[in-house]
């Protein structure tokens, strides 16, 4: 069952009002875009998307009694600005990006972003096109360095040269395409779990996935057309659930804050300008312990918000 993060602290920060403009570019079970559309109603509308198909159908089923308020895209948020334009939604009052794994797809064993139940080594948010994580295995061949360095990078593995020479060797001997099989050759490379909280694969898993569906790249230009695409006093709100994502996230508002800034193109002369934001809070919001004893997988999510500033003038070049 989906159970939305942060619920009522992401509601608060958007501050959805009726006959505002609203967008949902991560849409997922659809939990935070319902609570939006009831609270900017009778006539406050919604766009949501999602690069997961089935989210988008299934969303499609579960807010069709708002009507003509609610309109669902298939598509990935980096695409964010670019469809709320194309839709009518821009400038837009408040977008949210709740960013990582839904957990229709964590629980689904056919998509294999899990351990938890076997599957297919998939991992693809959107399985119309892209290749799979098994797929991205046979394209190491024998380079274990570079398997290692999204290890590391994507997934902070402090094994993961270690790791990486496990997995290939074994791939090499038998192609790798469970989840479950992965699973073992990477508990067994970093020595079982000894006690560990988590599964040693975790960190493995977490860093195959961002890498099949560059996650991290999406995420950065999903941020700057957020960013742009909101009215004056328009809200964005973001979960994120690891250091990266949220470390990216944080760079990029600190780099709106407060101040305009000017998007210079084509030598000096000035095309427009990116929005200046303040932050709504000083530090970002994290579920409670009540919150993480009923959704255990609420535990590690973080809510970041900011407010678009009312423009200033254009810098005029000299």
């Amino acid at each position: 069952m989906h159970v939305p993060v942060l619920l009522s602290e992401t509601v608060e920060a958007l501050a959805p009002r009726p006959g505002r403009r609203y967008v949902d570019g991560t849409l997922g079970g659809g939990g935070h875009a319902e609570a939006v559309l009831l609270a900017c109603g009778p006539d406050g509308r919604l766009l949501g998307l999602d690069r997961d198909g089935d989210a988008v159908a299934r969303c499609r089923g579960r807010l069709a009694p708002f009507g003509g308020r609610f309109e669902a895209v298939h598509s990935d948020f980096a695409r964010i600005g670019e469809v709320a334009r194309e839709r009518g939604f821009a400038p837009a009052d408040g977008v949210l990006l709740d960013l990582g794994v839904s957990s229709f797809q964590l629980d689904e064993p056919a998509r294999g972003f899990s351990f938890r139940a076997d599957g297919p080594l998939d991992m693809r948010m959107d399985r119309s096109r892209g290749r799979t994580a098994a797929e991205l295995l046979d394209s190491f061949g024998g380079d274990w360095r570079a398997l290692a360095a999204i290890l590391r990078d994507f997934g902070e593995e402090p094994a993961a040269g270690r790791i990486a020479r496990a997995i290939l060797d074994e791939h090499a001997r038998s192609r790798i395409d469970s989840t479950a099989r992965l699973a073992a050759v990477v508990e067994k490379a970093a020595g079982g779990r000894r006690g560990a909280a988590r599964h040693p694969a975790t960190r493995t898993f977490q860093a195959l996935r961002i890498a099949v569906n560059g996650e991290l790249e999406q995420i950065e230009t999903a941020l700057e057309a957020a960013l742009g695409l909101l009215a004056e006093d328009g809200r964005l709100a973001v979960i994120t659930f690891h250091s990266l994502e949220d470390r990216i996230v944080k760079r990029a508002f600190a780099a709106h804050e407060g101040r305009d800034v000017a998007l210079q193109q084509g030598g000096s002369r000035w095309e427009g300008r990116l929005p200046a934001v303040r932050r709504l809070h000083r530090r970002p919001l994290v579920p409670s312990p009540a919150e993480c004893a009923a959704n255990p997988r609420a535990r590690s999510a973080k809510l970041r918000a900011v407010r678009r500033l009312p423009d200033a003038q254009v810098p005029t070049p000299r």
